[in-house]
């Protein structure tokens, strides 16, 4: 009776290998374009913006620094907090014409 040959490896790997090239594509690499974008975008703060945080505060900044910006909530409040909780820059009204 002959015996059965035993299985190329890398068959047997194909479908592992497969797998992590679909997630690289599908998850990896947008995380990794998105986390340069919102990266950019703090580097990018200045004073004056109108800013919402990840705890959905909107605010004015006043001041920035390396790691954090001081933020205008209304007329005699300011908060510092670190500049990863800034999810987005509102964009003036005429900036979105222009």
């Amino acid at each position: 009776m002959p015996q059965p040959q035993a299985a190329n490896p890398f068959i047997q790997l194909f479908p592992l290998i497969l797998i992590f090239v679909v997630f690289y594509f599908l998850l990896i690499r947008p995380q990794k374009a998105k986390e340069k974008q919102h990266r950019k975008m703090l580097n990018g703060i200045e004073k004056n913006d109108e800013i919402v945080t990840s705890s959905g505060i909107h605010g004015t900044i006043v001041n920035v620094k390396d790691k954090t910006v001081t933020v205008r909530i209304d007329e005699n409040v300011k908060m510092e907090m670190d500049k990863t909780c800034v999810v987005y820059i509102k964009k003036p009204q005429g900036a979105a014409a222009a």
